[in-house]
This record gives C-alpha cells, structure tokens and sequence, in this order.
C-alpha cells in the first residue's frame, strides 16, 4: 500500500504542520445566518439540543434534531447583544439574537429546516442570510495564539478569551468576529472578516505566521485531523435517521433541563429502551485505504458498515467510524462495544482493528485548551 500514502504527501505536510506549528483553512463557504427578534430565545430553544441562551460573547456546539430525534443538522450557534446599529457583523435588532454558522455544502439544509420550524411555530423573528458578505478563515495549532496576538487586538489568553466565546476585535485594522474554536482539535480561532477586509486580513494573518510555521491547508487535511479528533461530519457520521444519543453527542442535548426541544420526547423514549446502534471509531494498523461502506465485523458476525473512513496521519493509523447493532437485538451497551474483536472488510479482505470509546488522538481534549 506505499502507493496509496505517496499520493497523500501534501496532506499529510498539512496535517503535521496544523499539528506541530499552525495553519490557515479558507472556511468561507459555510453558511452564516442571524436569528434575530423578539421570540428569538423562544425559537432557540426549541430549535437547537444544547442550551444556547447563554450570555452574549458565548458560543455553543449544538445540534438540531426532527421530531423522531435524528440529527438535521450540527453547528455553532453564538450568542448575540443587542443593538440598534447595523453593521457588516450583526443587523440592529431588538429582542434576542443568535450567529449561526453551518457546513456550506448543507447550508440550504438548514435554512431550509430553520425557515420550515420557524413558520410552523409561529416564532417572531427573522433568520438573515449573511453567507456571501462574510468570509471565514480558521487559523488552528499550538502556535496559533502567538501568531494571531500579533495580529488582533485583544488578550488571546486563556482567562480573557476563553474556549467557546466570541468577541468583535481589530485584525489589522479591520473590524471582525473572533470565536475561539477547533474543527481540527487544536488551539485555534476563526476570524469571521467582512468581504471588503478578507484579503487584507488574511495577508496580515500569513506574515505574521511566517516565523512560526504558518501554511496554508485545504480540505483533505480538515477530513483527515477532525476524524483523528473524532469530530463528527454531518451528512457522514450524523445523518437525519441517526441520534446525537446513537452518535456519541449527548452532550449537545440539553436533557437535564426542563426546557422543550425539538427531538426531545423521541430522545428520552430512546435512552429509557437503549441505544440499539452505537457510532464506534475503529483503527486498523496495516495501512490501508479506507472511504466508507466497509462491512464492520465482530466475534465473525457483521454488526454494520463504515460511515466515514480517513487515514490520521498524526496516529499513523487508518481510522473509520460507524454505527454498530447487536445481532441479538438487545440495545448496544458500552460493554458489548469493548468485549468484541473486530475486523473491517475491505474489498473482500478483512483488516484486524480496534474499537475506541474515546477518541485515539488527545481523548483528554488538551490540546483546544491549549495545554501542549
């Protein structure tokens, strides 16, 4: 399988220096909405599984379920003060209001699931499509906080800028939205730029980087470092017939509060009976090519298919994630996950690998600390 790595060599130079230094992914394709007005809290929500009425300057990871409790759609939502002023950043509303940035290839998803919610419910209140007048950039690794404190002006530090705020600061002179979040699992940010100031933000981003490492990564090492982190990809490992229960996301789901949500009912009627799949990341030793729909083999019975599969370049292992079901059809406990020995066929061979409750790269979740 040498063939197969040697043509991964500009990914996996990506994937190290993000690792080992810093670097720069263009995200300006995601969607960015405004949920905005005077029932804005009430449509949050009900709309999204994790508790989001947070104070302004909060960002959350949430997602946004249907009424059997499968998953539509997975974002962040930041929570916004109010203001009568207009600008590039947020529109002047009064009331509550909410930024929402989604995958782009599934924006229209969830406009459309937003909209569609929006209008049943009866909520009072707009949902703004900012996409095209907003760029995006995430600057992600151990040395992207010595980088950026030389471009924006604000305290990085831990204690003022904590993980999962937000702030409107300056990057070169240019007003932006800071939020101090990873797709990647480092210490990172991503500056949301109105588009007049992209190029000129993203200038001052790379020369300030030059010292520290900095280059520039697409969207194969973002597939590559978020399934060694064990992020999930909607539309991949979260689909709208699977749970943020089946795939490893209660935490988003706000089920020790009394609040309603959408999804809420169907979610405890499933953790009352038990999970009957599980999403489980495997990692197979002998590296080879993996891309989805592998049969999951366990104790000689298959058990189901690989969802997503990418090779982590950091572990050094081929890893893939998928939904796992008991051939019995009891519910799939987390003792049935790690009492089995598993295999993952590949084009009618099947490779030994390893099941993983947590994921194998940094499970104690460090590194978006910042503790290196």
């Amino acid at each position: 399988m040498a063939s197969f790595l040697s043509g991964t060599f500009q990914i996996k130079k990506e994937c190290l220096a993000c690792r080992g230094a810093a670097a720069v992914f263009n995200m300006s394709y995601f969607g960015k909405f405004y949920l905005v007005g005077l029932d804005a809290r009430k449509a949050a929500d009900w709309l999204f599984s994790a508790d989001v009425s947070r104070p302004p300057g909060s960002t959350v990871y949430t997602c946004m379920l249907n009424h059997r409790g499968g998953t539509e759609s997975d974002l962040t939502v930041s929570r916004l003060a109010p203001g009568l002023q207009a600008s590039a950043l947020a529109p002047a509303f009064e009331g509550d209001g909410y930024y929402l940035a989604v995958g782009g290839a599934v924006a229209q998803h969830n406009w459309s699931h937003v909209s569609t919610v929006l209008q049943d419910q009866k909520f009072r209140c707009q949902l703004i499509d900012s996409s095209e007048d907003l760029g995006l950039i995430s600057i992600q690794g151990p040395a992207s906080r010595a980088i950026l404190q030389e471009v924006l002006d604000a305290d990085l530090s831990d204690e003022a800028f904590p993980f999962s705020t937000h702030k409107l600061v300056r990057a070169s002179g240019h007003l932006v939205r800071a939020m101090r979040l990873s797709f990647v699992g480092e210490l990172g940010w991503e500056l949301h730029v109105p588009k007049p100031a992209c190029v000129a933000v993203y200038r001052a981003v790379m020369a300030a980087g030059t010292k520290h490492g900095l280059v520039n990564a697409g969207y194969r090492a973002i597939d590559s470092l978020s399934i060694e982190k064990g992020y999930r990809h909607w539309h991949a490992d979260l689909r709208p017939d699977d749970s943020p229960l089946e795939a490893g996301l209660a935490f988003t789901c706000k089920l020790k509060s009394a609040v309603p949500f959408l999804g809420r009912e169907a979610l405890e009627k499933q953790r009352a009976e038990g999970l009957r799949r599980r999403l489980v990341c495997f990692t197979v030793d002998e590296k080879v090519p993996m891309f989805g729909l592998e049969a999951i083999w366990r104790n000689g019975q298959v058990v189901g298919h690989v969802r997503r599969a990418d090779f982590g370049f950091a572990v050094d292992k081929t890893l893939a994630y998928g939904y796992i079901r008991d051939p019995s059809g009891q519910s799939v406990s987390l003792d049935f996950v790690k009492s089995g020995d598993y295999a993952l066929e590949r084009m009618g061979v099947a490779y030994p690998a390893r099941a993983h409750l947590k994921s194998p790269f940094d499970p104690d979740n460090k590194r978006v600390k910042g503790i290196y």
